[in-house]
């Protein structure tokens, strides 16, 4: 029984793979079948590989890694990214040259490779202004948020009328 696993989605030529616990040599053929499946696919425009989950990963599976970065750049170069946040892997990865030919986000925590967006204090014009944009965002998605949010955009720009015309 495998105590690891190799997760994947696809969105718009996007690959998402996600390996989990312990990558051994046994789970190679099928990541290979899978990269094989995956070159032929004339979407592919990308490959995030997510070792965030990966407690252990041997020099087979990294080298099936690596074929995804030789094929990525050969076919549109571009350098596939990878996210790591375990010390080991991420020294192994950089001592094998991986930070040669992947974009590595190497972080001792999820929290440590993302910052927090510095909060602005917006002014009630401008709040407004970033109300009403969001809103006739989502109304262009569908007409049923046409529906939903027509009459609370209207509401709100006679209210940023109201408060206008106060200020002159």
């Amino acid at each position: 029984m495998p105590s690891g696993h190799i997760l994947f989605a696809v969105h718009n030529g996007t690959y998402v793979l996600k390996f989990t616990g312990e990558i051994r040599a046994p789970m190679c053929t099928t990541l290979d079948n899978f990269l094989d499946k995956m070159f032929v696919d004339g979407d592919l425009s990308a490959i995030l590989i997510d070792l965030t989950e990966t407690n252990y990963i041997d020099s087979t599976a990294l080298g099936l890694i690596a074929k995804t970065s030789v094929f990525l750049q050969m076919h549109n170069q571009r350098k596939p990214i990878i996210l790591s946040t375990n010390p080991d892997i991420s020294r192994v990865l950089e001592s094998m040259g991986f930070d040669q030919v992947f974009i590595i986000l190497a972080c001792q925590s999820n929290e440590e490779c993302l910052n927090e967006l510095p909060e602005v204090e917006p002014s009630e014009h401008e709040m407004m202004e970033k109300v009403i944009a969001a809103h006739r965002v989502l109304m262009g998605l569908s007409e049923q948020n046409q529906a939903t949010f027509k009459s609370l955009v209207d509401a709100l720009e006679m209210e940023q009328q109201a408060h206008g015309e106060d200020k002159i």
